[in-house]
C-alpha cells in the first residue's frame, strides 16, 4: 500500500496483526464528517466486491475489517507492495515492457470488467491506485540508458500480479453522479464537456494508464480544461462535430462559434502552446517505446481512447482485443 505522509483523507499505515500474526494495511480516516461518509461508502463497495468475488480472483484489493478509533474510521486491507506510479518513479521513470504492459492491462481490465457487472463505476483509476501484490523485484541492465555496459541497472518487477485499490469515489450506475470525477491527467472528455459520464470513463482512464506504462509518461500532463483539450486533438485528432454540438453550455467558451476548438487563440500562455506543439501523435508516443505487439497496442488504444463515450471499447471487448489473444506478433 501506499504508506507515508497524509494525504486529504488521512494516512495508510503499514501495522502488524497481533492475532492473525501477518502485516495488513490499515486506512486511517480524518475525522471529518465528509471523509467519514465517503468511508463508508467505500466499505460497503468494497462488501459487494468481495462478496461476489469468494475465491478472489477478480484483482480487487481485500478489506479484512473495519473498526471506529476516536472518531476515526479505520479499514483494515491485506498488505500490498508499491503502487505501478512508485515503482515507475523509484525506476526513474523507466517504461514497463511491453510484455510487463500487457500483463497489467489484462489484470487491470478483468477488474474493471468485474466492477461493471456489478453495475459500479471506479471513476478515479490511474497507476497510483493499482498496487503491485509482492514490493520483489530484479535489478536487470539498462541498455538504452547507458553506452556502458553494467553502469545503468533498471528494476522490473518479480511478480506482474497486481490489485486495484480506492473505492472511496465508485459510484453505483443508478446513484447521483456528480458532476467532477477523476483525477485531471485519466479524465475523459466527456466529463470536462459536462456531458454525462458512466462506464465508458473508466475505459478512457485505463486507455492512458496503458500509454504512461510502456512509455514512462503521464501522456496528458496538464492542470487545465482547454489545455487538456488541446492536448487530446494533438494526440488523437479533432473532436467529432456531434460531441462539441452537445457540450454543457459551460463548456461553450472552449469552442469558437460551437465548430472547433478555441485554440491556440485561447491557450493562457505560450509556454502552454508549446507543451501542447511538443506532443506527438499516439502511434509515434507507442512506436518509439515498443518493439513487437506495437500495432495492436495502438489499435487497442485508440479504442479505449474515442472521442465518444459510446463508441469506447467496453472492458470485455478490451479484453477479446488482438493485444491480449493475440500477444506475438
Amino acid at each position: 500500500m501506499h504508506f507515508g505522509p497524509a494525504g486529504t483523507f488521512g494516512r495508510v499505515l503499514e501495522c502488524w496483526d497481533r492475532e492473525a500474526h501477518e502485516f495488513v494495511a490499515i486506512k486511517l480516516i480524518r475525522n471529518v464528517p465528509k471523509y467519514r461518509d465517503a468511508a463508508m461508502i467505500e466499505i460497503d463497495v468494497l462488501h459487494v466486491l468481495a462478496k461476489n468475488d469468494r475465491n478472489r480472483s477478480r484483482g480487487c484489493v481485500q478489506l479484512k475489517d473495519w473498526f471506529n478509533y476516536r472518531n476515526h474510521v479505520c479499514m483494515v486491507f491485506e498488505r500490498l507492495g508499491p503502487s505501478l506510479y512508485d515503482f515507475l518513479r523509484k525506476n526513474s521513470y523507466c517504461p514497463y515492457s511491453v510484455d510487463l504492459v500487457r500483463d497489467f492491462g489484462k489484470q487491470l481490465l478483468e477488474s474493471v470488467a468485474y466492477m461493471h457487472e456489478l453495475s459500479l463505476i471506479h471513476t478515479d483509476i490511474k497507476p497510483e491506485n493499482i498496487l503491485l501484490v509482492s514490493s520483489d523485484y530484479f535489478k536487470v541492465p539498462d541498455y538504452k540508458k547507458t553506452s556502458t555496459p553494467g553502469k545503468s541497472f533498471k528494476r522490473v518487477p518479480k511478480s506482474s500480479e497486481i490489485k486495484l485499490i480506492d473505492f472511496g469515489s465508485a459510484t453505483f450506475e443508478s446513484h447521483y453522479h456528480c458532476s467532477v470525477v477523476s483525477t485531471r491527467h485519466y479524465r475523459a472528455p466527456e466529463v470536462i464537456l459536462g456531458l454525462g459520464w458512466s462506464y465508458p470513463c473508466d475505459l478512457w482512464s485505463v486507455g492512458c494508464i496503458l500509454v504512461e506504462l510502456c512509455s514512462g509518461d503521464t501522456l496528458f500532463q496538464t492542470h487545465e480544461n482547454l489545455e487538456h483539450l488541446a492536448m487530446m486533438e494533438r494526440v488523437l485528432g479533432p473532436f467529432p462535430h456531434h460531441i462539441i454540438k452537445r457540450v454543457d453550455r459551460r463548456a461553450d467558451k472552449y469552442f469558437k462559434h460551437g465548430r472547433a476548438l478555441n485554440w491556440p487563440e485561447g491557450a493562457t500562455s505560450r509556454e502552454s502552446i508549446r507543451a501542447v506543439r511538443k506532443l506527438p501523435r499516439l502511434r509515434n508516443i507507442i512506436m518509439q517505446h515498443v518493439d513487437h505487439s506495437a500495432g495492436p497496442l495502438i489499435d487497442l488504444i485508440h479504442g479505449l481512447l474515442k472521442f465518444d463515450p459510446s463508441e469506447r471499447l467496453s472492458a470485455k471487448e478490451a479484453l477479446k482485443h488482438p493485444f491480449f489473444t493475440e500477444p506475438y506478433h
